[in-house]
């Protein structure tokens, strides 16, 4: 078992990277969506897309054991750090509130329901966001939850090396009082859902790694 290991570990592959940025709408239902219904942010994704083509030309980097199921796959996205951040809010107070945080998601699973150059996916994954607002209606809060979150993305192949997706997230945190980190007395007088409406523009590139 160890031979084929060392032999693929000292093997150079180039693999496309897609790079996603672009603008974000978040919406914190509850007390803020009522005291500012949009909170405003950045959209951010890094994956190495692994298509059809790209598996069939690469056989010899797969191990044996999945090269029949590979076959039989359209296409694997795989990011390369859970540390990379999914999402910024950058939301300056432009009424009562205002807001700045960042979110992570370090386990997602997709399944596209069609193939380019028109992609349509549906997704789910774990997050955990921060977030500070501060606002002159409602008390100063440290957000700070863990969540679930589920959603479907439109993709949109205009080239080989760019393309444009929209897409909207629903993420269900565990619920968080303002002002606090504790639990509301109620879920409706917290934050516990924030929907996400995004417009994304991609970049592809290869870049060539050692695997």
């Amino acid at each position: 078992m160890l031979g084929p290991v060392v032999a693929l570990a000292d093997q150079k592959v180039t693999v496309p990277v897609d790079v996603g940025v672009g603008p974000a709408a978040f919406l914190f239902f509850g007390p803020v969506f009522d005291d500012q219904p949009i909170h405003t942010g950045l959209k951010l994704s890094v994956d190495a897309v692994l298509d059809k083509e790209w598996l069939r030309k690469n056989q010899r980097v797969i191990p044996n054991r999945y090269r029949k199921q590979s076959r039989k796959v359209e296409e694997i996205r795989i990011s390369p750090s859970i540390f990379i951040p999914d999402s910024f809010i950058i939301s300056p107070k432009y009424r009562d509130t205002g807001m700045y945080g960042v979110t992570f998601k370090p386990l997602a699973l997709g399944l596209p329901l069609s193939s380019s150059p028109v992609r349509f996916s549906v997704g789910a994954g774990l997050v955990l966001t921060y977030a500070y607002m501060f606002s002159d209606t409602l008390p100063d809060t440290h957000f700070l939850r863990p969540g679930l979150d589920v959603g479907a993305d439109l993709e949109f192949q205009l080239s080989k090396s760019f393309l444009i997706s929209v897409g909207w997230e629903s993420t269900l945190y565990v619920p968080q009082e303002l002002g606090g980190l504790g639990l509301p007395d109620s879920v409706g007088d917290g934050i516990f859902h924030v929907g996400q409406a995004y417009l994304q523009f991609h970049f592809r590139f290869p870049y060539t790694t050692r695997l």
